[in-house]
């Protein structure tokens, strides 16, 4: 299956969650292995440099757990506050209605490693700033960020490249 067609099996369901949202539901192309064997496939065309592979709770893990698969790397989950059980490095980061925090385990990258980071989605680009943020404090450098989709109009683009000028971000639908 070629990318195009993996990508559009991707469903916009109106008014979802709330009025004036226009969620774009993944679900169809994940239940389909052949789409997310494309997906897979292209976004690990991206890790020229990458080691390892860092994924951001929940949908970033389905991604690049499958990325890392793909590349023979090792995966790194960043998660939410009180999910892991090692000592962990935290970071917060604002959102539309308050604040978050994330973290990831101290030890989850050494020094000097290059680190391919993904996501489902950015939208504001505070969750994946956040998690570029721990893996510089981590000693690790991000290589790429790769988004499935990308929400146009809200900034996070612009956001992520204010902070991380020499950071590229790679996003297979912008809508």
């Amino acid at each position: 299956m070629q990318i195009d067609e993996a990508l559009s099996l991707i469903r916009e369901i109106p008014d979802y969650p709330k009025p004036g949202i226009r969620f774009q539901d993944i679900t169809p192309l994940l239940a389909n292995g052949d789409a997310f064997n494309a997906v897979t496939r292209t976004l690990a065309t991206y890790a020229e440099r990458a080691t390892l592979v860092a994924g951001i709770e929940a949908r970033g893990f389905i991604f690049a757990s499958a990325v890392a698969y793909e590349l023979g790397s090792g995966f790194i989950p960043i998660r939410k506050a009180g999910k892991l059980p090692h000592t962990v490095i935290s970071q917060s980061y604002g959102l539309e209605y308050g604040s978050d925090t994330l973290e990831m385990h101290v030890d989850a990258i050494s020094q000097g490693e290059d680190v391919l980071l993904i996501d489902d989605v950015i939208a504001t680009g505070g969750t994946i700033c956040a998690a570029i943020d721990l893996i510089h404090r981590s000693g690790g450098r991000v290589a790429h960020v790769l988004t499935l989709l990308e929400i146009d109009g809200l900034s996070g683009r612009q956001t992520l490249y204010e902070k991380f000028p020499d950071i590229p971000l790679t996003s297979l639908v912008v809508s």
